[in-house]
């Protein structure tokens, strides 16, 4: 259950190691907007060579586009690796691509980032296209760009499309993406309530400072866990649909939201 993905530059094997260290749940090593063009391959080989053992937390790899003069080298250095939980192909905009990814990395665990306009509008055809693909998510900042949208709430419509396209074709609910400012921590918690009120689930961090910041938010309260509890000793005790005393109504559908918030419940006491 991974709730916090901090990206790290995969030039900078040092921010690696603290990132892998600093308690997310798992890291993301960024091969692409994080490293200049002059550290594409110095980025690479020391990715492939941390990678080359396993590690203590999932490790995701941004990749560089396919179409870029890397990207078909990022994915032949690290496909096969020990050490790789799943690579991340930004500026999805067909499925024809994650085809041809998961052609070239024989069943690794794939993450489609839909960055435009027609990766949003495919976003469907794009989480059905390979098995090897198990999750999808939005990058914003190359969305927003290519929308002109100026308004945060202006992305709203895409970030819908892209929880209901996952969960149609039957792949985990997306996590929201970075937060760009890691200063203002209470504009983080506000978007990321936003986030999990769309159907979001978790989110990913550019600093180990918002972690928390995120758990907390996607983290049942205390009156969330006490309320599941309730439903499902109701449940147990009155099977298939039933009314509470306090007029709530409980049915198949709520009973399952309730198992799902003490599952995170239970990851909450462990912390």
């Amino acid at each position: 259950m991974i709730l916090t993905w901090l990206y790290a530059p995969g030039d900078r094997p040092e921010v690696v190691g603290k990132a892998i260290g600093c308690g997310a749940d798992a890291v993301i090593v960024d091969l692409e907007d994080a490293v200049p063009v002059s550290r594409k391959e110095y980025a690479r080989a020391a990715t492939a060579e941390r990678l080359g053992e396993r590690q203590p937390v999932p490790v995701h790899v941004r990749v560089n586009p396919l179409d870029s003069p890397w990207g078909g080298a990022d994915l032949t250095a690290l496909a096969g690796l020990h050490g790789l939980a799943g690579l991340r192909l930004p500026k999805i905009s067909a499925p024809e691509q994650v085809v041809a990814a998961a052609e070239r990395t024989g069943g690794v665990c794939l993450h489609a980032l839909l960055e435009s306009a027609l990766g949003v509008e495919r976003a469907y055809e794009i989480a059905r296209a390979h098995g090897a693909l198990r999750g999808l998510s939005l990058g914003e900042a190359d969305l927003r760009a290519d929308l002109a949208v100026s308004a945060e709430a202006g992305l709203d419509w895409c970030r819908s499309r892209v929880v209901v396209a996952a969960r149609a074709a039957g792949l985990a609910p997306p996590a929201q993406s970075v937060f760009p400012d890691i200063r203002d921590l209470e504009a983080l918690a506000v978007s990321c309530a936003r986030g999990r009120s769309l159907g979001f689930f978790g989110r990913a961090a550019i600093h180990p400072r918002q972690l928390p910041v995120i758990e907390r938010a996607y983290l049942p309260a205390p009156a969330e866990v006490a309320a599941a509890a309730e439903i499902l000793t109701a449940a147990r005790a009155t099977p298939g649909a039933l009314a509470l005393p306090d007029g709530r109504f409980v049915d198949p559908a709520v009973v399952a939201a309730a198992h799902r918030t003490l599952a995170l419940a239970a990851r909450m006491a462990t912390r």
